[in-house]
């Protein structure tokens, strides 16, 4: 009767077996329990990983990118502008740079102020658009030369606030990984009070198992296998229902923002096939020590 766990849970044994009701109370805990916390896992998952490309792009966008703002009286302006442009260009790290139309700086001020804004009514100083090159530029040499050639040159690198947007996206990858883990942990402890209250009710029939020789890895197995297959049946349906919802959700657009995206790219669609034999391997860990502690307090 003595075989390797791993070996009994793929060819199983039908005397055994009968050791653990097929159907009943633990039977639909084990799959309700394993369906939903693999459905719930399929979205955790995807947004960690939403959150790791959008930390991503918002790095590397961010990081390509800063406004010069040109704050001098409207007849200076003109020529502080060609003279920080002149600077720009002459600075090693600096691919491009360009002054802002009237038009473009009334779109970025329209969601405040609305669509009829009339620049020319407002104190509206003039922006810089700078795309940084390879390595990039040395921030600090070009604030000192802007304030020596043009002193109504501001420089702002995103820095201060490009930081807590990177840092919030990670902080989210993060806290789906944490969620995952929970989840996880809440599924091990569910089966375990699901196997625990199998093993009880079956105490008679192990007695007689007992009686006849039955050792209690022979016992176990067949309460380990019957478990893990239905949390991995379980699991697989959560599975499949996650993937279902995950592709309807709505795909990346710049008008969504951080709210479209959600779903997963690439290769990444193959991570939630994962999670079944991830989570027939947690039913199986927790089964087999919740079956070894019940058997030995049976005695």
């Amino acid at each position: 009767m003595s075989r390797g766990p791993i070996r009994a849970l793929v060819l199983g044994d039908s005397q055994a077996a009968r050791v653990v009701p097929p159907s009943g109370f633990t039977a639909h805990l084990t799959l309700f329990v394993s369906g939903a916390m693999a459905f719930l896992v399929v979205f955790a998952l995807a947004l960690s990983l939403a959150s790791g490309r959008l930390a991503d792009r918002w790095a590397e966008e961010l990081a390509r990118s800063a406004t010069l703002r040109i704050n001098a009286p409207l007849d200076q302006r003109a020529a502080q502008t060609k003279a920080a442009l002149q600077v720009l260009r002459q600075t090693p790290g600096i691919a491009s740079a360009r002054a802002l139309s009237q038009e473009e700086q009334a779109a970025l001020l329209a969601p405040w102020f609305g669509a009829d804004l009339q620049l020319g009514d407002l104190p509206v100083p003039q922006l810089i658009e700078i795309i940084d090159a390879e390595p990039g530029y040395d921030a600090a040499g070009l604030r000192l030369r802007l304030a020596a050639e043009v002193t109504g040159a501001v420089l702002d690198d995103h820095t201060r606030w490009r930081r807590p947007l990177v840092d919030a996206a990670h902080s989210l990858r993060r806290l789906g990984w944490v969620a995952i883990l929970l989840i996880g942990g809440a599924t091990a402890a569910m089966i375990t009070l699901a196997a625990n209250a199998a093993l009880s009710a079956n105490a008679q029939v192990i007695e007689v198992l007992r009686l006849v020789g039955a050792r209690d890895r022979y016992i176990a197995q067949a309460f380990v296998r019957r478990f893990t297959l239905r949390a991995l049946i379980g699991a697989t349906v959560g599975v499949a229902f996650g993937l279902a919802g995950v592709a309807l959700l709505p795909e990346a657009s710049d008008e969504g923002g951080f709210l479209t995206g959600l779903g997963f790219q690439g290769v990444g669609w193959l991570l939630p096939l994962l999670i079944p034999l991830l989570g027939a391997l947690v039913a199986f860990v927790a089964t087999w020590s919740a079956a070894h502690r019940t058997l030995k307090e049976l005695i």
